[in-house]
């Protein structure tokens, strides 16, 4: 009796470990052509979409995106949708530049969904066309490097910095002390030439005169409305807009937007849903 009551799970249980290699072998074959298969169809997507969101700390993800995109043959364009304050400066110029390079091969259309601004406004620049949302934030061309002063806290709880350095300048930016003035001078350098950079990219990738800098390279943010009086967008629009301009671009037929991986959608969901719930956590215990 015991034996006949568990016979159906034991041949359950074999029929999993016979069949269990192949069952994964095909559903690793679904995700990886369903993600690139419009649902509902066998075609082939032939549009792609890249998010550059939040604060850009390091490139590579969006990097790899751009490269699959650009060897991608099916791919006929890419959206690049941009919701961010900006970054690092040396990840916001490694994707700009990969979007220079991949806007030679296809058509690139970025869309200013929310905030795109220092950082994330460098990353955008070499597209074929710009496009904001009426009430997104555009601009903020500038640099910034800022350190605190703990100097005189340090000394009411007794602590004490000790330091070997090699090298006149290896200090320079320290929270421990006041700055000296050959520090100061050389980080002012620093930043300079790093704005310098960032706003001779901006004019010719944008054609504009570099002597109206102060026009539009004042660190200022500006609505979308203004930021297109000053040439720094194309047009204000809708997403909607956004998307019909790259498949005017890109000449495709029938627009196939190519999906997202769905593991890496459930990721990103469930890190945005916990995003939220965090800060709705943090909000709710500050004291207004």
């Amino acid at each position: 009796m015991f034996i006949r009551i568990f016979a159906p799970i034991k041949w359950l249980l074999a029929l999993i470990n016979n069949y269990f290699k192949s069952f994964v072998f095909l559903l690793i074959l679904y995700l990886i052509f369903s993600s690139n298969v419009d649902e509902g169809s066998f075609e082939r997507a032939n549009l792609a979409r890249i998010d550059i969101h939040g604060a850009i700390m390091e490139a590579d993800k969006i990097l790899g995106e751009i490269q699959k995109a650009k060897e991608d043959e099916d791919i006929k364009g890419v959206l690049l949708h941009v919701d961010s304050p900006g970054g690092a400066l040396a990840p916001s110029v490694e994707i700009s530049y990969a979007i220079k390079e991949l806007q030679k091969s296809k058509p690139v259309v970025a869309y200013g969904a929310g905030t795109m601004a220092s950082g994330s406004y460098y990353a955008s620049i070499w597209s074929d066309k710009i496009y904001a949302n009426p009430g997104a934030f555009i601009g903020s061309i500038g640099v910034i490097f800022q350190s605190y002063n703990v100097e005189d806290l340090a000394k009411k709880i007794g602590i004490k910095e000790q330091t070997i350095k090699a090298g006149r300048f290896k200090e320079a930016g320290t929270f421990m002390r006041e700055w000296s003035e050959d520090e100061r001078k050389s980080l002012k350098t620093l930043i300079d030439n790093s704005y310098d950079l960032f706003v001779n990219d901006v004019a010719k990738a944008r054609d504009l005169n570099i002597s109206d800098k102060e026009k539009f390279a004042d660190a200022r943010v500006f609505l979308a409305k203004n930021a297109q009086k000053e040439k720094l967008i194309d047009h204000v629009g809708i997403l909607w807009n956004a998307q019909n301009e790259l498949i005017k671009l890109s000449k495709v037929k029938k627009a196939k937007w190519k999906k997202k991986d769905k593991f890496d959608r459930f990721l990103e969901e469930f890190t945005n849903e916990s995003a939220k719930g965090f800060i709705k956590i943090f909000y709710g215990l500050k004291a207004y």
